[in-house]
């Protein structure tokens, strides 16, 4: 009777490791012969949350089938490659590109930019109602004038990027807030070499088509100004003093 108490303990407590990990696992995991494998990274709130400046449609394929995708083929290109031995996380295989095997190199760009572009943006919004934090806002207003103002250029930021990108926020090399955009799935923390916005970010807006075109269709300005009802100032704020303070990203 003892044994088998013990036997179902041991059962009970692999069962709950496995349900953590599935729960509550990070962007990366472990395989048998030691390669980093990638894994979709679970929303913070259902996927009606956002409603109604983003639909749950949009919210469901944008980030289960279209994020999904990119992490598939960044695992698909470093399978590829099986001499390259990179054990870290997706920021720093993307924000460390020329170690990376050129013949792959482009795919990891593309695909781990998807990956961790995505994370960082829908962790930038929230249902949840907030306000930036004072010094934040103390540097929204040296550095644009007022709330209003870095709402404006960041929307002309987002409408004005051509084709496919991103409109970004983030702490340049002075302390200052700036804005800047990228195309495709690039991103700041990718270098000089591949973005000249040299910023820490802490802020974006996705502005591919599949990030608003089922509800917003061509209209991209009425979704870069809608797309302010939910920010997540809370993390942006955390981003921003986290920039400030370690000179580093905060996903």
């Amino acid at each position: 009777m003892r044994l088998k108490l013990i036997l179902y303990c041991v059962a009970f407590m692999s069962f709950l490791t496995i349900a953590g990990q599935a729960c509550f696992g990070g962007n990366e995991e472990r395989t048998e012969n030691k390669k980093m494998k990638y894994i979709l990274t679970e929303l913070e709130y259902p996927v009606d949350a956002l409603e109604p400046w983003i639909d749950s449609e949009t919210v469901a394929i944008h980030h289960g089938k279209h994020q999904a995708a990119y992490v598939a083929n960044l695992n698909k290109a470093l399978e590829s490659e099986p001499n390259f031995k990179f054990d870290g996380s997706v920021e720093a295989l993307i924000s460390g590109l020329d170690k990376v095997p050129e013949n792959i190199r482009t795919a990891v760009r593309n695909n781990g930019g998807g990956v961790w572009n995505h994370t960082f943006y829908w962790r930038g919004l929230s249902p949840e109602k907030s306000e930036p934090s004072p010094e934040l806002m103390a540097a929204i207003k040296e550095s644009f004038g007022s709330f209003e103002e870095l709402k404006k250029q960041m929307n002309a930021a987002a409408v004005g990027r051509f084709g496919s990108g991103w409109a970004w926020l983030g702490v340049s090399p002075d302390g200052k807030l700036k804005i800047c955009s990228t195309p495709n799935q690039d991103a700041p923390i990718m270098g000089e070499a591949v973005s000249a916005c040299n910023m820490i970010p802490i802020l974006t807006i996705d502005v591919w088509e599949h990030a608003y075109y089922l509800k917003y269709q061509n209209r991209r300005p009425e979704y870069a100004e809608c797309i302010w009802n939910i920010v997540n100032w809370k993390r942006v704020s955390e981003r921003y003093q986290f920039a400030v303070d370690k000179k580093k990203v905060l996903l």
